[in-house]
């Protein structure tokens, strides 16, 4: 038997009274007022916890896992401000020297740019590299001539744009699918450094998204050692068929993975971005990737073979696109972002019994963004108390590497719609606390008898935390079946 006692814990959702809380065999046991449980056996773990407060694991519902773990390893230009300060940042790491055959930035946002970008400014800050930019949501990537020219034939197709060298949807995508392809051992070893900085900060659990099905990838990670997390990971239309021929089902768990891996949901890219500005209006603007026709034959194949639907959609057109042919087939499932809704199809979600999975701290990256692009509608945007109020199940995540995969981060953009000292976006629309650490656990609020033992240590009540302390919060311990995967204590 495996035992450990959590002594001293305050449990979120409750009045705050000190407990012990007994851990046998990876479930919680028994619950008890403090100083009334002992150690039954002398290899019994007691844990003095000191009156940190204790709650479900942490989950981000939407992640680009391996995306993520290369990102952290690639030229951040988020905090550039224009074309030419990209450009001179690229050059500078230029003139350091790059080992690696591509040079490859990731994070513009070209939304507020004096200027658009240029592909002769990449040409000129990399001469002789193929040098790549991504965007911060992923829809764009913006190239050099050399990398036009080098991922066309990794792609097997011309890849071609005006003179931006920016390559929007299908196309991006395509790149970013390319400079995935690096050799396993060492993409693993990238993984497992950002599974454990995502433990460290109280994450027991994720949806992995990656566009190229990691089934396979993640179980060969957990069996090397890179198990801190479950992992739901997703299918994407071009291996649905392969995913249906294995007879694999959403939620059906993974042999030889000890629980933690399962298959993932369905998911399907209806439209583009905010940031891109390729998101799918009611003005008739942006992109919608496939008919309604197709798009309601490929969700109800998948859900014939009993995949759970995880459909992408943030302009409005697109929501009630993707909200129709949840309607039309007949099932549940996600709408994965649901940034901008129009007023009759905020109700819809409850009534089709559809979770509005949303990335919070989008709505902060994004807002100046929105101001200008969506001007006039921004009181829609992002409507994370609307879906609220209307009964929508909210569910949380960071769409990382679009946002950092730290769910106090997506809590905090939830319930403050604040960063940065600046005055809250559109107030109005702010997430309920509770709601929000709902929607960042797998719906529990507190810890029960009975409970799998996926936990959280951390030093404040989340529920009483404001914005800025959610954002700092200090985890002190993460756990996993009842095994640690992160300890401060």
């Amino acid at each position: 038997m495996n035992e450990i006692l959590l002594r001293t814990v305050r449990r979120v959702g409750t009045s705050g009274a000190p407990a012990d809380v007994r851990i046998v065999d990876g479930r919680v046991s028994e619950i008890a007022p403090t100083g009334t449980l002992d150690p039954t056996g002398p290899d019994t773990e007691v844990v003095e916890a000191a009156g940190a407060w204790l709650g479900p694991g942490l989950r981000d519902h939407h992640t680009h896992f391996d995306q993520w773990a290369l990102v952290r390893r690639r030229v951040d230009v988020s905090t550039c401000d224009s074309a030419e300060s990209t450009a001179a940042l690229l050059a500078d790491v230029a003139r350091t020297g790059v080992t690696d055959r591509v040079l490859i930035g990731h994070g513009y946002r070209d939304g507020l740019w004096p200027t658009p970008a240029r592909r002769e400014l990449l040409d000129q800050a990399a001469p002789g590299l193929p040098t790549v930019v991504i965007s911060g949501d992923l829809h764009a990537v913006w190239c050099n001539a050399l990398a036009l020219e080098y991922f066309s034939a990794v792609v097997g197709r011309p890849l071609e744009t005006g003179d931006d060298g920016v390559l929007r949807e299908q196309d991006a995508f395509d790149v970013t699918g390319a400079l995935s392809q690096v050799p396993d051992d060492l993409l693993d070893g990238y993984v497992a450094d950002a599974v454990e900085a995502a433990a460290a900060r109280g994450v027991t659990g994720i949806v992995d998204l990656e566009m190229r099905f990691g089934l396979d990838r993640w179980r060969r990670r957990i069996h090397a050692g890179a198990d801190a997390l479950r992992v739901s990971s997703g299918v994407y239309a071009t291996e649905l068929e392969d995913v249906i021929g294995r007879g694999l089902r959403t939620g059906d768990v993974v042999d030889g993975t000890r629980g933690l891996l399962t298959m993932g949901p369905f998911k399907v890219v209806t439209d583009g971005s905010l940031g891109t500005r390729t998101a799918a209006m009611t003005d008739g603007s942006g992109v919608l990737a496939w008919p309604f026709d197709e798009l309601v034959a490929i969700t109800r194949r998948a859900v014939d073979a009993g995949l759970v639907p995880a459909i992408h959609a943030i302009g409005d057109r697109a929501n009630t696109l993707a909200l129709d042919v949840f309607e039309t087939v007949g099932t549940r499932g996600t709408v994965e972002h649901a940034q901008l809704l129009v007023d009759t199809d905020v109700h819809r979600f409850a009534r089709l019994g559809v979770a509005a999975s949303v990335q919070p701290e989008h709505a902060m990256d994004d807002r100046d963004i929105a101001d200008r692009h969506w001007a006039g509608s921004t009181d829609r945007a992002f409507p994370f108390a609307a879906l609220e109020r209307a009964g929508a199940r909210l569910l949380l995540g960071s769409d990382a590497p679009v946002a950092p995969l730290d769910p106090w981060i997506s809590m905090a953009a939830a319930v403050g719609r604040d960063r940065d000292g600046r005055e809250p976006w559109h107030p109005e629309q702010r997430m309920s606390a509770l709601a929000a650490w709902r929607g960042s656990t797998d719906g529990r609020v507190g810890v029960a008898v009975g409970d799998l033992a996926d936990l959280v240590l951390v030093e404040s009540d989340p529920l009483a935390s404001s914005s800025a302390g959610l954002r700092a919060m200090r985890v002190l311990a993460t756990a996993v079946a009842g095994r640690f995967t992160y300890r401060e204590l």
